[in-house]
Formats: C-alpha cells, sequence, structure tokens
C-alpha cells in the first residue's frame, strides 16, 4: 500500500473514532493539542487502526506516536 493511501486510510480512521471531519485533520496534527483526543480515545484509535490494516501494533511503541505523519510512518512499517 502506498503512503498517500495510507495516509487516507488513517485520516477516515480518525475522524470516524473522534467525531471530526476529515477536513479538520492536517498532516502533522497532534492527536492529543490538536485533536483533543484522551487517553481513552487513543486506545480506540490504536485498536481502530489495527482493524482498518488488519494489523497487531505493539502497544506501547503505538502510545508513543503523536501525530498524523507519525502514525503513517508507524503504520507503514507494519504492511
Amino acid at each position: 500500500m502506498e503512503l498517500p493511501e495510507v495516509k487516507k486510510k488513517v485520516k477516515k480512521t480518525i475522524a470516524k473514532v473522534l467525531e471530526i471531519e476529515e477536513s479538520e485533520i492536517s498532516d502533522n496534527a497532534n492527536f492529543i493539542f490538536d485533536l483533543g483526543a484522551d487517553s481513552m480515545q487513543s486506545m480506540l484509535l490504536i485498536a481502530a487502526f489495527e482493524e482498518e490494516f488488519d494489523i497487531e501494533m505493539e502497544l506501547e511503541k503505538a502510545q508513543e506516536v503523536q501525530t498524523i505523519n507519525g502514525a503513517v510512518e508507524f503504520i507503514n512499517s507494519y504492511l
């Protein structure tokens, strides 16, 4: 899967979980500071990414990811 496709799916998943518009999500947005995700939503995002991409991520490392671009690169490393 190409990076632009991964990024599109990541943004779609974030919009669904955080109940915001995809257009509000910039590539370098921070999950907590820019998008307002709390710790529970962060866990929901990890689970949603695993389901969307059919992968199993290392939880501790996944929780360290702070930005959209970081998430795209992290998820891509599992594909």
